[in-house]
């Protein structure tokens, strides 16, 4: 423990010496005269198929960005990005990747771009010589201008704190890389199982749920945990107290909070929490009531961790609970059919995932949350330690 909280501290150092982001509007276009918030909503994917180029859109720095012809090589810095590219069909496009995407089929093949501990290696990155460089918010933004200053293409994500952010981040990354068509089908797929989840617990009384990440950390409001929470048919007993992004609290406040469920991200941890106090003296910890989840779906904005994170807590926090999940085929396949005829017949019947099974996931090194420019309350934690607070979930999710 001794060591883990120099390790801690370690990182808050770094980390704040690292400026904030500035954030800017995204105002990509949508492709084919279709708005990034109809993404997902029963548009069929011929309706979103024509990816033009060249195409423009000003990015999380306010730098307009335009990307000439269809990137043949991506690099992502983080696994947010590689996971998107991944689900959304643009796979083989990709030729570099951090350290924690690799827990995606066949990232291994890819150069991993990561520095030692963490962030990226510039040189790796330009090695990949790739056509564009997509850069999620939880990329310093000096890195962003170090590669673009190598006369690279990079585009900085916005940050994402809901599924609708999710949404649109999908959209543009596929308007990016041109693959328009598998980021509605993706859009879609998340968007059904989201409504389903929520659908299902409507009417459902909602536990009080807590996601501590280690060293006192706890994932506040205003946060894409926050969202998965909540579109799972839980509060987020944090966000209810009034704090947001990722504040550091007493034993007290947890205390006083009493989440009924916890949300971890291993069995072991799950294990350790309802044993160690203050846990263990809340609702939680007396009632031995823990939801896992892989911390890949936990700590990363994108459309499989939506899915698997929000299956997961939703059987989790509602066991009696019958939500209508669907699967990535059925939702191609009905989208497939509505394209060739407007009377083609669909399942509305929940099944098994044709990706890997939230139940089961791949392990993986470490995690990510877009949450560099998250505000956050309590004296003297600011943007970096925010940023901190996710980088320490993952060192402690290394410890079991």
């Amino acid at each position: 423990m001794r060591q883990t909280v120099s390790t801690i501290l370690t990182v808050l150092v770094v980390l704040s010496l690292v400026a904030p982001a500035t954030a800017a509007a995204t105002t990509a276009p949508a492709a084919a005269g279709v708005g990034a918030a109809d993404a997902g909503h029963g548009i069929s994917p011929a309706v979103q198929a024509d990816c033009s180029f060249p195409f423009t859109a000003t990015d999380a720095t306010g730098t307009e960005v335009t990307v000439d012809e269809r990137p043949e090589r991506v690099t992502t810095l983080t696994p947010s990005a590689a996971q998107t590219m991944w689900e959304i069909g643009g796979k083989d496009q990709v030729v570099g990747v951090s350290q924690f995407a690799l827990y995606l089929d066949g990232a291994e093949s890819r150069t991993n771009v990561s520095a030692a501990g963490f962030g990226v290696n510039n040189e790796k990155v330009v090695g990949t010589n790739p056509d564009l460089v997509l850069a999620p918010n939880a990329t310093p933004v000096e890195t962003v201008d170090a590669l673009r200053n190598s006369g690279l293409t990079v585009f900085y994500m916005p940050e994402a704190k809901t599924v609708e952010d999710v949404r649109e981040k999908t959209t543009l990354i596929g308007q990016l890389t041109g693959n328009c068509e598998g980021a509605v089908e993706t859009n879609a797929w998340m968007t059904q199982n989201v409504d389903a989840a929520e659908n299902a617990t409507a009417d459902a009384e909602r536990p009080t749920v807590l996601y501590p990440l280690g060293g006192g950390y706890v994932a506040g409001g205003d946060t894409f945990i926050s969202a998965m929470i909540n579109a799972s048919g839980g509060s987020n007993v944090a966000a209810e107290r009034g704090l947001s992004g990722y504040p550091q609290v007493s034993d007290e406040v947890v205390v006083e909070a009493n989440p009924e469920i916890l949300l971890v991200q291993t069995e072991a941890d799950a294990k350790r929490y309802v044993t160690t106090e203050p846990y263990a003296s809340t609702a939680a910890g007396e009632n031995n009531r823990t939801v896992v989840v892989d911390q890949n779906y936990l700590n990363q904005p994108a459309p499989r961790s939506v899915v698997y994170a929000v299956r997961n807590m939703t059987n989790g926090f509602h066991p009696d609970a019958d939500p209508a999940f669907v699967t990535r085929s059925e939702v191609e396949a009905s989208a497939n059919a509505s394209a060739e005829t407007s009377s083609a017949d669909s399942t509305d019947e929940p099944g098994e995932l044709t990706e890997q099974s939230p139940e089961t996931p791949a392990a993986a090194d470490g995690g990510e949350t877009d949450a560099e420019t998250t505000n956050t309350t309590g004296p003297g934690f600011g943007v970096a330690a925010s940023v901190a607070a996710l980088v320490v979930a993952a060192l402690l999710a290394r410890r079991s």
